[in-house]
């Protein structure tokens, strides 16, 4: 027989590149949330309702109108008479007028008319009545609806690997199941016939040894994302080979084969390759592991590995694991358990009882690792899946520093995000996000987005008011005005419209920018906000107020022209808004932000002509 020899040796580059071209992916299944823990999100999650889904008790204490507390202090307590009493899970009787007020259990739905909730700490009870010994403003000790998680938001980025504390969320918004990706069914097999399966009696006189490279080949696959599925096949004929390939061809995402990949006599598989599919590479310039072959087999993507145990490893860890969706970047604390990390923030805590302050985690432009505090407390769900694990402040420390190296302890072994972006809620920047990895996005008001990119914390911040300290990636406009009815039944024309009476409002939060935009126009044109009826009910969420519209709640509301597109909506058009990227200067080596760089570069214009109302700003 002729010796094969090696063609030009491609580069560990040209080999890795080979292998991401095969595009080995397992498929997509609708799984209930439990039985999708541990597997990656197909495609984005939006939250489709309110969490919560309406006013709410922040404390135990008493429902009434903050204009009826006015003056009230421990010398001259307004006494109120109390109306009802209402408990958690129960629908409101009765609504609160002017002098009334509702006895409240932490978590009960605010009665009609009550706008704020005095805590009971600071009350005296009587009979039918209770004494109010201060004074509240409208909202406080109120969790409004949707202040957890709006309609419409962000909850949960593609390729998130789901966790306990995803699944709490997905239950939290009501869903019963959700598209996670499998992992890609990879055949291993093992050629050779002096192999044996362990168990068999071995002739060691025969030159038999057991088949190593098909159980630790079979385990390597499991720890890096694929699901194993083991063919057993010892002999070297061509007929036979081909044949079971060609049957675990039919099954599996992914053919895996060890050993008769080398130049020597007797080996088929290159022969296999070129006469049932296509080469793409056969020996790459490594040590130990030159003989690796790639290419399609049967219409399946190929991998043949060296026949040595240590080659045949070191070559699937180095070319084939991150194909599978593990990559080779995981260290032992991207596992659940204890990782060190540099405190972004000064941290000050001052309740003499043991802390777990939650903290989310990225990384540097030196890929160290980076701790910052989550902005919400334990009451929202969603600072479960906003941040990684807790660090320890025992009751005697008050005060963590900035800079000072922290042990964090991880909630599981999901891997930290690779990008972290903070700022404004923009549904085309959300869309640029899910063509990237394991991304997060924290909602923030310009001032605050501002602060953390110049503490070093996320790497870019999407702010309508220019972030100074950074680099501009891009920047764009977008339409907003008023989401109204098909036909726009209320004839609204312009913001003056809003303050003639007898049409409800739905306003934004004063953090999202785009209320800022709003009061600009109102102060331009000389509209009393006052005039406005629900111009101080505002809600948190980019599309809660055109979801209020869609609800039958409101006659009109703030918010984009692409909400009203994708809700069926009419619109008015008001003005545009410019939003702007900045990248944290700190982080321009991350492969992550190249990754945003790249596609800022080459899918902006196609994104923005999608989401209706958007165009670049230069236009």
């Amino acid at each position: 027989m002729t010796r094969r020899e090696f063609r030009d040796l491609s580069t560990p580059r040209e080999a890795t590149e080979a292998i991401d071209a095969l595009d080995i992916r397992g498929g997509t299944e609708e799984r209930s949330p439990v039985e999708a823990r541990g597997l990656r999100l197909a495609e984005r999650i939006d939250a489709a309702i309110d969490v919560p889904g309406f006013d709410r008790a922040a404390m135990d204490g008493y429902a009434l109108r903050a204009a009826d507390t006015f003056g009230a202090s421990e010398g001259e307590p307004v006494t109120l008479p109390v109306i009802a009493s209402l408990k958690p899970g129960n629908a409101p009787d009765a609504t609160v007028e002017e002098g009334e007020a509702v006895q409240v259990a932490t978590g009960a739905v605010l009665a009609p008319g009550a706008d704020a909730v005095v805590p009971v700490e600071r009350t005296v009870e009587g009979e039918d009545s209770v004494e109010i010994r201060t004074a509240v403003a409208p909202g406080d000790s109120v969790m409004p609806r949707g202040a957890d998680l709006a309609a419409g938001d962000r909850a949960l980025a593609p390729g998130t690997r789901l966790g306990p504390r995803h699944v709490g969320l997905l239950a939290a918004l009501g869903r019963e199941t959700v598209p996670v990706r499998v992992p890609p069914r990879v055949a291993v097999v093992s050629t050779g016939e002096e192999l044996l399966q362990p168990g068999a009696k071995l002739d060691p006189s025969a030159g038999q040894i057991y088949d190593v490279n098909g159980q630790s080949i079979a385990a390597a696959v499991e720890a890096a994302g694929g699901k194993a599925v083991r063919y057993v096949e010892t002999s070297d004929d061509a007929a036979a080979l081909r044949e079971t390939l060609s049957a675990a061809a039919a099954e599996t995402d992914l053919l895996l084969t060890s050993g008769s990949t080398s130049a020597g006599t007797g080996d088929v598989l290159v022969e296999l390759l070129e006469e049932h599919g296509e080469r793409l590479v056969h020996g790459v310039a490594v040590k130990p592991g030159r003989p690796l072959l790639v290419g399609r087999l049967f219409d399946t993507p190929y991998v043949g590995l060296p026949g040595y145990p240590v080659s045949a490893l070191s070559v699937f860890r180095t070319f084939v694991a991150p194909a599978l969706g593990e990559g080779t970047d995981q260290s032992a604390t991207d596992a659940a358990g204890e990782t060190e990390a540099t405190l972004a923030t000064r941290v000050r805590y001052d309740g003499g009882r043991l802390r777990l302050l939650a903290v989310g985690l990225v990384t540097d432009g030196d890929g160290d690792r980076v701790a910052y505090a989550s902005t919400k407390g334990s009451g929202a769900t969603t600072t479960l899946v906003e941040t990684d694990g807790v660090v320890r402040m025992p009751p005697e420390t008050s005060v963590l520093a900035a800079g000072s190296t922290v042990a964090v302890e991880r909630f599981d072994d999901a891997p930290i995000p690779t990008l972290l972006g903070v700022g404004d809620p923009d549904p085309a920047f959300w869309r640029l996000l899910d063509g990237l990895d394991r991304t997060r996005y924290l909602t923030l008001p310009d001032a605050d987005a501002g602060r953390w990119l110049a503490d070093g914390i996320p790497d870019v911040a999407v702010t309508g008011e220019p972030t100074p300290g950074g680099e501009e990636l891009a920047s764009w406009r977008r339409e907003w005005g008023l989401v109204v009815p098909q036909g726009n039944p209320a004839g609204l024309s312009d913001l003056g419209d809003l303050a003639d009476g007898g049409r409800q409002f739905a306003s934004l939060d004063v953090s999202l920018s785009l209320r800022d935009a709003f009061d600009d126009h109102l102060e331009a044109q000389d509209v009393d906000p006052d005039a406005i009826d629900g111009y101080h009910r505002a809600l948190p969420g980019i599309e809660s107020p055109a979801r209020s519209v869609a609800a039958g709640r409101a006659d009109a509301g703030l918010g984009l022209r692409a909400t009203a597109t994708d809700l069926d909506l009419g619109f008015v058009p008001v003005g545009s808004q410019r939003l702007t990227v900045t990248l944290n200067r700190d982080r321009t080596g991350k492969a992550s932000v190249q990754g945003l760089r790249s596609r800022l570069d080459e899918s902006l214009d196609g994104l923005l002509s999608e989401e209706a109302g958007y165009e670049s700003a230069d236009q």
